[in-house]
C-alpha cells in the first residue's frame, strides 16, 4: 500500500482541497480527487529531497523587519520610476554570487528577491552558485549585489546554515 499511496497526509490533503476548489460535489469530481490523491504523491515521492535544517531563529523578527521597509521603500521608489520620464528607468540584470548553499535558503532568497518590488529572481545557476536577478533600476550592479548579500543572504545563512 506505500508504494501506491507514499503519504497518506499528502493524498488526503490533495483530495480535500480538490473538492473544495469545485463549486459542486459530484461523482466525477470525487474520482478525479482520487485519481489526483493517488498521481501526485507518487511523483512528489520520485523528487529529490532536500530535508531543511534550521540554525539560529534570532535573524528572523530582523529580516521580517528589513524585508517589510524594503517592500515599503521599493513600492514609492517604483512609482515615482514610473510615473516620471521614461528615460530614468535604467532596467537590466545582474548576476549574483552565492555563498548559501541549503536550497531551502536560496528558495527563500529568490522569493524575498522577489518579493521586492523592482526586482526579479530570474534564473539560478546549475551548480546554485550564482542567481540571475533583473533590476528595474540597475544604475549601480555592485551595489544591488551588496545590498542583496548584505541585507537578505548574510541573515539567510544564519537561518539555513
Amino acid at each position: 500500500m506505500k508504494r501506491w499511496i507514499p503519504s497518506w497526509p499528502l493524498s488526503l490533503t490533495i483530495f480535500c482541497f480538490w473538492l473544495l476548489m469545485n463549486s459542486a460535489l459530484s461523482w466525477g469530481h470525487a474520482v478525479l480527487a482520487v485519481v489526483l490523491a493517488i498521481v501526485i504523491p507518487l511523483f512528489a515521492a520520485r523528487l529529490d529531497r532536500e530535508f531543511a535544517q534550521i540554525g539560529r531563529l534570532r535573524q528572523v523578527p530582523r529580516m521580517l523587519w528589513v524585508l517589510g521597509w524594503d517592500i515599503v521603500r521599493s513600492n514609492i521608489e517604483v512609482a515615482r520610476r514610473v510615473l516620471g520620464p521614461e528615460s530614468a528607468i535604467t532596467p537590466g540584470f545582474v548576476w549574483v554570487p552565492l555563498d548559501i548553499g541549503n536550497i531551502h535558503g536560496i528558495a527563500a532568497l529568490t522569493s524575498i528577491i522577489t518579493l521586492t518590488p523592482g526586482t526579479l529572481s530570474a534564473v539560478l545557476s546549475d551548480d546554485r552558485r550564482h542567481l540571475l536577478v533583473h533590476v528595474f533600476d540597475l544604475k549601480d550592479p555592485e551595489a544591488v549585489v551588496a545590498q542583496i548579500k548584505h541585507r537578505y543572504e548574510a541573515p539567510l545563512m544564519e537561518i539555513f546554515p
